[in-house]
């Protein structure tokens, strides 16, 4: 009957939206419906020429567009109401005959830009009830394969041998296609790399090209030349293309910048007297901007003579120190609130170094009302970061890319009805980058030290019935180690637009360099070796994220995004069980989204909510997601997405039950959900709404997993806020 409900409701929104699209047009308009291109080759790629289009219509959404049904509900905009729809809603797109002809026009012209010689582009426009729909037909012309090259290149200096060494990454070679574009990007490649060899202002308006097609063959005879003087110069200011050195390397910025010069120094790589390279040029200017305290790196080059080139660093930089605000706050189907207020404290030039100071307070209340459950998460933390690694200069990274120090602490203190905590935790942290998309991350040192009280003596005979092992995970522990993680992907900017892949490594050595020293440590009644009374963690775990992103349909713009995600923690020698900080968990908006943060698993365990707030963790974690994102109106997105995985803990002689991995279970425990997200995308930032719903619940009783479709809402889903995407 609900289903019965909504369905009907959602009809009759569609039915509203739907109607009346051409309503604010005036006498003689059309709405532009659809733009569409035909090739006579069915094997071209036409949704490569529709940004040559100059006039697209209105984007819809299963034939609909809200926002501009809102706009056409504005009427003539009289009142403040009918201008604040006609402001939120989006005009419809009236069909304009010129834009047609120019649309024409430069289809034309490209076509010819990338070696369609004498194309034909026609079009065609089809009006029904005041829609206009357009049509291009597009006839392919002739495409002529380069049979030969012939160079012709100035003899003095060095200037021949230099341009030779480009040819092996030539993007002109025989047997490929003759086109203006490719021609275009060799003179681009050409040109960047002779001025990598020193031959400052050297650009693409010293190449010309010229083609011979008179042949009746399909083919091209290709004259490659460089000249003496500028596209568009005179003949009589041609001048010899001479390589050039630095003169003076002068670094400059506001008095009120206070930086050591020996920082200075340290980052600048160019040096009077060496080489002009571009690429050295573009290297410093990476060095420099990698430093938090400036927001504007400009580095100048004036030509001094015939063979030297001074060169200007300018840096510029904004408030060095200030404040930050953040609040978060979120509720689920179960009726848990949950508050996050931030503020945080920086300072970009502590030590007049570029060294960055983060001072910062978080809090988390989470509360169900008219109950007890309650949790209260309270951290201070300050990191320090230094703009190198600390025990090498940074004359010794040529590169780029600058690896970074950071040195923590942190307190933390959890007040649950079940317990209290407190966690020290401070670590010494290298970062940095290998080229262009392997990154690390390495802390040699990371020590963390918990303690539990006023534990409730209900919630320890649960745990000691249910997982002792668990028991044991929320004891206190002194966790000495080194932590380390590798991350390539092939796009590491915030929202990804192109198709991309990733993979992530993660790992964390604890307890091995204290255990060298049993025989000297204190044992504890339990058996247990100790530091300070508190037993020392012994564990390894790994973790390892895999994704990729495939990018298909018009400009790209429709994605699908796989995962895969695993995770262990082994314990061994002083520890049964690895620390509740380091074990898994699933559920939340970057995973399992049927479910909310830490309220999936262990394994098919039917009695596992032992606490007022979900907290249920593992040794262990399997995880697969499938997204499909596509778009919908203006910067609005939609996703569909499919999650399978589960944690468990690893089998022991004191755990062989339901919550313990084994092959055997393993169809049994694994979790199911499906959902429908909406993002809304701007470019430089993401925000997400996802709903998850369980398909399969492996808490349900066996032989009756799979949740009914009339369950669905009934207390079997999740809706999860969040910034970026999920994977």
């Amino acid at each position: 009957m609900m289903w019965r409900k909504v369905t009907i409701i959602a009809l009759c929104l569609l039915g509203m939206a739907a109607c009346s699209t051409t309503r604010s047009l005036g006498e003689g308009e059309y709405l532009l419906r659809k733009n569409t291109i035909v090739a006579d080759d069915p094997a071209f790629n036409v949704s490569s020429l529709g940004s040559y289009v100059g006039q697209k219509p209105n984007s819809y959404i299963l034939g609909v567009n809200p926002l501009l049904s809102v706009y056409n509900w504005s009427g003539d905009g009289s009142t403040p109401f009918k201008r604040f729809l006609r402001k939120i809603g989006a005009a419809p797109v009236v069909f304009d005959s010129l834009r047609v002809s120019q649309s024409v026009a430069n289809l034309k012209n490209h076509l010819q830009y990338i070696g369609y010689y004498g194309s034909k582009v026609s079009s065609q426009v089809d009006v029904v009830k005041k829609k206009a729909h357009v049509t291009y037909k597009v006839n392919l012309g002739k495409r002529y394969t380069i049979s030969e090259v012939e160079y012709d290149v100035p003899e003095y200096g060095t200037f021949r041998e230099d341009f030779l060494k480009t040819l092996p990454e030539s993007t002109v070679q025989t047997g490929q296609y003759l086109s203006e574009s490719a021609l275009e990007q060799e003179a681009d490649r050409s040109s960047a790399f002779l001025r990598t060899l020193g031959y400052y202002g050297f650009t693409k308006s010293f190449y010309a090209f010229e083609a011979d097609t008179l042949g009746h063959d399909g083919t091209a005879r290709l004259t490659y030349a460089i000249r003496d003087y500028a596209l568009g110069d005179a003949p009589s200011s041609a001048r010899e293309h001479k390589k050039f050195y630095l003169g003076e390397v002068t670094i400059t910025h506001p008095e009120r910048l206070q930086i050591r010069p020996s920082v200075l120094e340290n980052l600048n790589i160019l040096r009077p007297g060496q080489l002009y390279n571009e690429a050295d040029v573009n290297t410093n200017y990476t060095r420099f901007s990698s430093v938090g305290m400036l927001t504007g790196v400009n580095i100048n080059l004036d030509p001094v003579s015939e063979d030297r080139v001074d060169c200007t660093i300018s840096l510029r930089n904004s408030g060095l120190q200030g404040f930050k605000t953040n609040l978060e706050a979120s509720v689920n189907s179960t009726g848990l609130f949950g508050i996050s207020p931030q503020l945080t404290y920086y300072h970009k030039n502590i030590f007049n170094g570029g060294e960055q100071l983060n001072l910062g307070l978080k809090g988390n209340f989470q509360f169900k009302p008219r109950t007890k459950a309650y949790s209260t998460d309270l951290s201070v933390s300050a990191t320090l970061r230094f703009p190198q690694f600390l025990g090498l200069p940074n004359r010794i990274f040529t590169g780029p890319n600058i690896p970074r120090t950071d040195i923590s602490a942190a307190f933390n203190y959890m007040d649950r009805p079940e317990f209290h905590r407190t966690v020290i935790s401070t670590a010494f942290t290298y970062n940095g980058r290998l080229g262009q998309k392997l990154y690390y991350q390495l802390s040699p040192v990371r020590i963390n030290i918990s303690h539990l009280y006023d534990i409730d003596t209900e919630f320890m005979m649960k745990l000691l019935v249910n997982n002792p092992l668990m028991l044991l995970a929320y004891m206190d522990r002194f966790d000495l180690g080194v932590s380390g993680m590798l991350y390539y992907t092939t796009d590491a900017s915030s929202v990804p637009r192109t198709p991309y892949h990733y993979v992530r490594l993660s790992s964390d050595i604890s307890g091995n360099v204290l255990s060298l020293f049993n025989r000297w440590l204190p044992v504890n009644e339990d058996g247990y070796h100790t530091i300070w009374n508190t037993p020392y963690a012994q564990y390894i775990r790994a973790e390892l994220n895999a994704g990729k992103v495939f990018r298909f349909g018009k400009q790209d713009k429709h994605a699908l995004a796989l995962h895969l995600g695993s995770g262990v923690a082994y314990a061994y020698g002083n520890s049964k069980t690895a620390p509740v900080e380091r074990q898994f968990y699933v559920g939340g908006s970057m995973s399992m989204r049927g479910w909310n943060a830490r309220s999936l698993g262990p394994g098919t365990a039917s009695d596992v909510n032992l606490f007022s707030i979900p907290s249920q963790i593992g040794e262990m974690k399997l995880e697969a997601n499938i997204e499909y994102r596509f778009p919908l109106v203006s910067k609005l997105e939609g996703a569909l997405f499919l999650d399978a995985g589960n944690i468990w803990d690893l089998p022991t002689a004191e755990n062989q039950g339901g919550t313990v991995f084994t092959f055997k279970n393993l169809p049994q425990s694994i979790a199911l959900d499906w959902g429908l997200g909406a993002r809304v995308n701007l470019n430089f930032l993401l925000l997400r709404v996802d709903m998850g719903i369980r398909l399969r619940d492996p808490v349900r009783e066996e032989g009756d997993r799979w949740v009914p479709t009339n369950e669905w809402l009934n207390g079997n889903f999740a809706v999860h806020f969040g910034v970026g995407y999920p994977f």
